[in-house]
């Protein structure tokens, strides 16, 4: 590993993850409904991406593959655990996968520990039970992070470590904001590394009644985006980015921290069936569980005090990404012994050169909650290519022309699909992918009921 710069000169990072945001659930990023003046003030101080992708459409994968730097195919983790039951008559049979993050990765928090970072996993976990939990992967604390995907509720008491008591009106996504501070206090003389992944927007939909009762008050039924219960979730979190910004500032540590803020899969809508959506991904395509446009790009902003320049960057860039960029900025590199995936986007923030990449990709081989089939995708320059595994069909877009991806070229284009299916195989091939299997039980009559009858989606809950 490359020497590190001396201690006193290390940056701290602040990685903030957001659970199910979607796209365009932001001011930053076109929404007219939620109220986000915090994170979009925090925008304008930032490097904004627009092509920003989750290397996952659902949330466990992607928060591995920002820990490790790696694709979750390559980790053999390429579903939300412990995952979704496998429906009998469903035309695949999906292959088994990683229910934790393997202890034999290395993370981000041990990677940056020999440099003397005090680190911090702050929120919600979803990468395996107690011999997994962040304490075990190399983070000097762990507080509510387990193996669930969500909270049981949004309100107190709290039965999470490291986070007990709380009264039934104390709000989760203050508390989580109460503790980072605290982590923040204690650590403002160190470096530290901060991932502070929040359990908001995630379900079930629980949010303070009278942040519900403000957006309920101006909600508009021909606005795609007007759940006033998601709203005042929103705003809560929006609050709390700004709290912990806050911090930052009053400790005197916003000039050398850099802040990181990302979701880890697309906006929650139900393809296809009777739920209502709980947000609109619009101008994209569907939303979390899928591989069109509206369940993997995300909003993303970097702030790296004194490099980088506010403003918007257009390269498509992954969650992969993140590893070898904090390392980077720390001043080191990865190990060659570790066999990442990801680019450093130093060069972006810098605004000293490109990136050096053939194409993005995506093998998401299950079905998902939201209607979602198992798919791969990949993504060169401004052309995008699914694979869909049920019957092999390909669909190609041209992002540039077409983000809501409904003009299918691939028959107009044969060659440049052939050749965009050809490095998906052989990308494949490289992560030793596993793929779904024929079900020899497929039944047609009955397949379908497999998308909404098998470990369905927890119901939605309104305000507490």
């Amino acid at each position: 590993m490359a020497r590190a710069a001396p201690q006193a000169t290390l940056p701290n990072f602040l990685f903030v993850l957001i659970d199910d945001m979607g796209w365009r659930d932001l001011g930053c990023y076109g929404s007219s409904f939620y109220e986000t003046p915090n994170i979009d003030r925090f925008a304008a101080q930032s490097v904004r991406f627009t092509n920003a992708y989750a290397a996952c459409p659902v949330c466990s994968p992607t928060r591995a593959s920002i820990l490790t730097g790696k694709y979750p195919a390559r980790l053999d983790l390429t579903d939300w655990i412990p995952g979704r039951a496998q429906w009998p008559s469903a035309r695949l049979i999906t292959p088994a996968f990683q229910n934790q993050l393997p202890l034999a990765e290395v993370t981000l928090a041990q990677a940056l520990k020999p440099l003397g970072y005090a680190s911090a996993s702050i929120g919600k976990w979803h990468l395996g039970g107690p011999p997994y939990y962040p304490d075990r992967h190399g983070f000097d604390l762990n507080v509510g992070g387990t193996e669930r995907g969500q909270p049981q509720s949004y309100f107190g008491p709290f039965d999470l470590p490291n986070l007990q008591g709380g009264t039934k009106d104390e709000y989760l996504t203050d508390r989580l904001t109460v503790e980072a501070a605290r982590f923040i206090e204690a650590n403002r003389s160190r470096p530290f590394f901060l991932y502070l992944p929040e359990f908001a927007v995630h379900l079930p939909e629980q949010a303070k009644p009278a942040t519900v009762e403000r957006f309920r008050a101006k909600a508009d039924p021909g606005n795609p985006q007007h759940d006033p219960v998601y709203a005042a979730m929103i705003s809560s979190l929006d609050e709390n980015v700004g709290r912990v910004l806050k911090k930052l500032d009053d400790l005197s540590l916003a000039e050398r921290t850099v802040v990181v803020f990302m979701s880890d899969n697309g906006g929650l809508v139900y393809e296809g069936k009777s739920k209502a959506p709980v947000t609109s991904n619009a101008p994209l395509r569907a939303g979390k569980g899928h591989l069109y446009e509206g369940g993997i790009r995300e909003p993303m902003m970097i702030r790296w005090p004194g490099v980088t320049r506010p403003g918007v960057c257009d390269v498509p860039v992954s969650s992969i990404d993140f590893f070898p960029t904090l390392l980077e900025i720390a001043g080191t590199k990865p190990d060659p012994r570790w066999p990442i995936d990801g680019v450093s986007l130093a060069p972006l923030l810098r605004r000293s050169g490109g990136l050096h990449r053939e194409a993005l990709y995506w093998h998401y081989p299950h079905y998902s909650n939201q209607g979602g089939v198992p798919a791969a995708a990949v993504r060169s320059g401004d052309y995008k290519l699914i694979e869909f595994y049920e019957d092999g069909r390909l669909e190609l877009y041209n992002l540039a022309r077409d983000i809501g991806e409904r003009t299918n070229l691939e028959k107009s284009d044969p060659g440049r699909a052939a050749r965009m299916h050809k490095m998906l195989d052989r990308w494949r091939q490289s992560v030793n992918a596993r793929m779904p299997l024929p079900n020899p039980k497929y039944d047609p009559a009955t397949a379908d009921q497999g998308l909404s009858g098998a470990n369905p989606p927890p119901a939605r809950q309104g305000a507490r």
